[in-house]
């Protein structure tokens, strides 16, 4: 299992009339999540997209606890649950600067050739960086 963390501010256009983030932005947060991890694991989406591999969204859950506000600065935790084969699923939560949750939920992604657009296994470039955070699944 692997854990990163990124922070983030909330901005003005990301809340409604009342100053609360508006519901849309918490994809766009766990997205941040996301991309901070592979780029901590180097893998970065852009050396995998000159590898011509895409990384399709195939399901996302989220639950919200309690509001965020303008101002508010965020912590976004995305854990990689298990070795990825198929697909890479991430459970990612989002904390206030008070430590508290604000939301929690996983996120599925899937890998696609991005020339012949048919989906594909994990690509052993991925695999091979992540390999040490998962030795009970590494065969």
């Amino acid at each position: 299992m692997y854990t990163s963390e990124c922070q983030l501010e909330v901005r003005y256009y990301e809340c409604d009339q009342m100053g609360i983030v508006h519901h849309s932005n918490y994809v766009r947060f766990f997205e941040c999540g996301r991309d901070q991890m592979m780029k901590e694991l180097g893998i970065p989406i852009e050396k995998m997209e000159e590898e011509n591999i895409m990384f399709p969204v195939v399901s996302l859950e989220i639950h919200f606890k309690i509001p965020s506000r303008m101002g508010d600065t965020l912590k976004v935790a995305t854990t990689l649950t298990k070795m990825p084969m198929a697909k890479m699923l991430f459970d990612q939560r989002i904390y206030n600067q008070k430590d508290e949750l604000v939301c929690y939920g996983n996120v599925v992604v899937g890998f696609i050739s991005a020339d012949r657009r048919v989906p594909i296994r994990a690509p052993r470039s991925l695999t091979e960086k992540i390999a040490e955070y998962f030795p009970e699944d590494v065969k």
